[in-house]
């Protein structure tokens, strides 16, 4: 009798195990289905994933300049003595300062300087290097001591880093991260072009050097709104430009 009991024991036991396995290979059918629906999101490919991964990518490189510049600041460093000379630019640093001013030197900010990867950039943009713009020429509307739809100046001009031609899948999946209109706002006279680097070695060029050059984020086109007081986004430089540029606050004066 003991033997029958411990035969069926067995019998009861190979099928559990039998169970337990049915059970795995159909959560795991469950599973590869789910990640498989995941991917053909967005036209069936992984392109919603691409820029989700990317987005995280270009926002945590100008937070870390930010962390970099603040400490500088806080060195006792003034705002308008900062110096975004790339290495094969240091030489050009204010001299006699043992490069303190320099944002990417060790001496100053010790800041990495970095590209953008190039499947970031639009193809036509002009920017496929991914060169970034770090500049005081700008000001986000409603923010720090801006009042509204007021000009920049010197006092009130932020410190921004500017990334132009982005694609525009990522400027939408940027702005969807923020809760912001997927269609990106536009806006007019931003200027994503002027270096904030000393040229000659002298003394900083100072803060908002052209500020005519500049405009306030915030007031351009349609939906420019959107972006009153935000810290970082997304926008179109002027209607149909197709040039989309992602923008972060390095500091908020």
């Amino acid at each position: 009798m003991s033997g029958k009991k411990m035969n069926n024991n067995r019998l009861g036991e190979a099928g559990n195990v039998l169970f337990l396995i049915l059970i795995a290979v159909a959560l795991f059918a469950a599973l590869s289905y789910a990640v498989t629906q995941s991917t053909r999101t967005g036209g069936g490919s992984g392109d919603n994933e691409t820029a989700l991964i990317s987005s995280a990518q270009l926002t945590q490189y100008p937070a870390s300049i930010r962390t970099a510049v603040v400490r500088m600041i806080i060195g006792g460093t003034d705002v308008g003595d900062l110096e975004f000379n790339t290495p094969t630019n240091f030489s050009n640093c204010e001299t006699g300062t043992n490069n303190q001013f320099c944002v990417f030197h060790p001496n100053g900010g010790g800041a990495t300087y970095a590209s953008a990867p190039t499947d970031m950039m639009s193809a036509g943009s002009g920017n496929t290097a991914g060169t970034w713009t770090f500049n005081a020429e700008n000001q986000i509307d409603l923010a720090g001591t801006s009042s509204g739809d007021d000009d920049p100046v010197a006092a009130t001009a932020d410190v921004i880093a500017f990334l132009p031609g982005i694609t525009l899948s990522l400027c939408q999946r940027i702005n969807q991260e923020l809760g912001l209109p997927s269609t990106p706002p536009v806006e007019t006279g931003i200027n994503v072009a002027t270096q904030m680097v000393n040229s000659d070695g002298s003394s900083s060029a100072g803060i908002c050097s052209v500020c005519a050059a500049g405009a306030t984020i915030g007031t351009g086109g349609a939906g420019a709104g959107a972006l009153d007081g935000q810290p970082f986004g997304c926008f179109e430089l002027t209607a149909a430009s197709g040039n989309y540029v992602y923008y972060h606050v390095l500091v908020e004066r």
